[in-house]
């Protein structure tokens, strides 16, 4: 026997109710019958057992056809119960599809506004970045103009002679120097660009912030020379790192701005880093290897501590033979001062 829908048990149903209703009529019809049947017979006084026996087989016929048909209504109602149940869930279900579909939206748009929001981020990390170069570049034209008004008085001054002629000096002090060994004395512009860069030229990029800080240094004005070279090592550190070449070569001038400051130790510590730089990146055999150990030795000496400088005297001189040959006047230079 197979399976009735829904559909076909309430049709089948419907059909059994109006069964039963035409049988419902049709027993009321020979009940009411039986029953003047009954009260004829009694008031003749016939015998009335049989006709008392069916009107009780009808009545109780007619009992169970009103059972039958309250059990129809029952299930018709359940029926029609079922079915707004069923169209409920329906309804629910295009609700949950509908749902779906908005969150499915939703993720799409938190994942685009995500990526917007990074991407802002970055944006305004890179606009915090050229808003520091920029103030940062400010700060140098500021200080640029400021070295224009003292031109005038650098023409005036007497030419320098050029590097080969000019005397390498250690910073030992001479005999009738002791008693002025504390006092601050700038180190002369070409002889602070010589001892910071020896072997190493500067890049174009770096030339003019690097020219700002030795004139300022050489001038006596620390106040903004040891500003200024920090930016630029902070800066340096930032786009190509702590071990370059250039970090080294800003490291030898603040180095140099503070011996002339008698900040002896935080020029020591420069140094000594400066040296790893460049003994790293250029060869331990490179000039401006040599320029290094020597500004160390310049240290020393003016520490007094003449056994810690003579070895670096020394093998900036075996670096300078090597690479320069023993003929060279600036290795005859670093002999004689070898020797001091």
């Amino acid at each position: 026997m197979t399976a009735l829908t829904q559909e076909e048990i309430v049709t089948n149903t419907k059909t059994v109710v109006q069964g039963l209703e035409a049988l419902k009529n049709e027993h009321n019809s020979i009940l009411n019958g039986l029953e003047s049947s009954l009260k004829a017979a009694k008031q003749e006084k016939v015998d009335s057992n049989l006709m008392e026996e069916k009107v009780g087989i009808v009545q109780k016929s007619l009992d169970m056809i009103e059972l039958g048909l309250g059990e129809a209504q029952v299930m018709m109602a359940l029926a029609s119960h079922l079915q707004t149940v069923e169209a409920e869930k329906q309804k629910l279900k295009a609700q949950v599809r509908r749902l779906c579909q908005e969150n499915a939206w939703l993720r799409d748009e938190l994942a685009n506004t995500q990526q917007k929001l990074q991407a802002s981020e970055q944006m305004v990390a890179q606009l915090e970045e050229e808003k520091k170069h920029l103030e940062f570049m400010n700060s140098v034209k500021k200080y640029d103009s400021d070295s224009v008004g003292n031109s005038s008085q650098a023409e005036d001054a007497p030419v320098e002679k050029p590097k080969e002629e000019q005397p390498l000096d250690l910073g030992f002090p001479d005999d009738d120097d002791d008693q002025q060994q504390e006092v601050l004395s700038p180190t002369p512009p070409g002889q602070m660009a010589a001892a910071a860069n020896a072997g190493y030229e500067i890049p174009a990029r770096l030339r003019t912030l690097h020219n700002l800080v030795i004139q300022y240094a050489s001038q006596g004005r620390y106040e903004v020379a040891v500003p200024l070279c920090k930016q630029a090592l902070e800066d340096l550190e930032k786009t190509s790192g702590h071990d370059h070449p250039d970090v080294a070569t800003m490291l030898n001038i603040l180095a140099l701005v503070y011996r002339d400051q008698n900040k002896y130790k935080e020029a020591a510590n420069l140094l000594n880093d400066a040296l790893a730089i460049r003994e790293k990146t250029l060869g331990e055999n490179h000039p401006a290897v040599a320029a290094t150990l020597n500004n160390l030795a310049v240290l020393y000496g003016k520490r007094g501590k003449y056994k810690d400088a003579e070895p670096l005297c020394k093998r900036a001189l075996e670096i300078r033979e090597k690479v320069l040959g023993s003929d060279h006047p600036d290795v005859a230079k670093q002999i004689g001062r070898a020797h001091v």
